[in-house]
């Protein structure tokens, strides 16, 4: 049990207020802070690396419940503070707080090193909007064992607190990196090697029959538009072939988290087959 810090019982607390803060992208932005709520993300970013997680406010319930991450926390280095769920429900975005706010240093990744690193699998998120979709997509990258998340200068907020909650934990798990023009991420990408897929439900080319073609088990970036208009012409125009997911059934569409689950698993798929079977760990 860590031990109590008098200054945090009151909300007005000076580290309180500055938590608080990092749920307005400006603050986070300047501090290069932000926060991560519940166990699993707590666990995550303790487990991630020393100094990823430099601080923790922890309820007492929760302090006896989550031990173990606790004790992770401090052999990471983080400085635990022992508050009543008044604090953590005031520096909490979400309704229903589960007694554990964590403060995490950013985590991008130069574009460059991720370059440098050859990927075979990338998702690029090109003008996405919705913070949700976006966590939601960095998640089902990580599943897909994709090496990288290229985020656009035009998408939203990486560590909009949505989306931290969205990904579940995978922002802490593979190199992403922020505010490159699609521009740039395309030209990077081609540039070692990557074959650049356009993900649009108007695409030319149908998912089913690059699988059957057997052209999709090279170094593949997938790249996803708006929620609402997709990709413009002018960023399919990039692309290497522009590929739609078929619908078999009656719906209308997809979304776009479902919609790059299936692009990513389909690349994934493919890979494993032309290049023997990627390492997994079973939970």
């Amino acid at each position: 049990m860590p031990p109590a810090t008098p200054e945090l019982i009151s909300p007005r607390s000076p580290r309180v207020s500055a938590a608080r803060r990092l749920g307005r992208r400006n603050f986070r932005g300047k501090e290069r802070l932000f926060l991560a709520e519940g166990p699993q993300a707590v666990r995550e970013a303790a487990a991630h690396g020393a100094g990823t997680l430099t601080e923790l406010f922890v309820t007492v319930e929760a302090a006896e419940r989550y031990a173990d991450i606790l004790g992770e926390a401090r052999h990471a280095g983080a400085r635990i503070h022992l508050a009543d769920e008044q604090v953590i429900a005031d520096i909490s975005t979400t309704v229903t707080p589960q007694g554990l706010v964590g403060v995490c240093r950013f985590l991008d990744t130069a574009f460059e090193d991720i370059l440098a690193a050859r990927p075979r699998l990338v998702a690029v998120l090109a003008n996405v909007r919705d913070p949700g979709n976006a966590g939601t997509v960095l998640r089902c990258a990580d599943a897909a064992g994709a090496e990288a998340v290229v985020l656009t200068d035009a998408s939203v907020d990486l560590y909009n607190p949505k989306a931290v909650r969205a990904s579940v934990g995978s922002h802490f798990h593979l190199p992403v990196a922020v505010g490159v023009p699609v521009e740039q991420a395309v030209a990077g990408l081609k540039g070692v090697g990557v074959r650049i897929l356009a993900a649009d439900g108007a695409g030319t080319d149908d998912l089913d029959d690059e699988l059957d073609k057997g052209t999709m088990g090279g170094p593949t970036a997938w790249v996803f538009g708006n929620e609402a208009w997709g990709l413009p012409e002018e960023t399919r125009a990039l692309a290497d072939a522009v590929v739609r997911v078929p619908i078999h059934g009656k719906a209308e569409s997809l979304n776009l988290a479902t919609a790059a689950a299936v692009c990513l698993y389909a690349s994934a798929r493919a890979q494993r087959a032309s290049g023997g079977c990627r390492s997994v760990t079973l939970s």
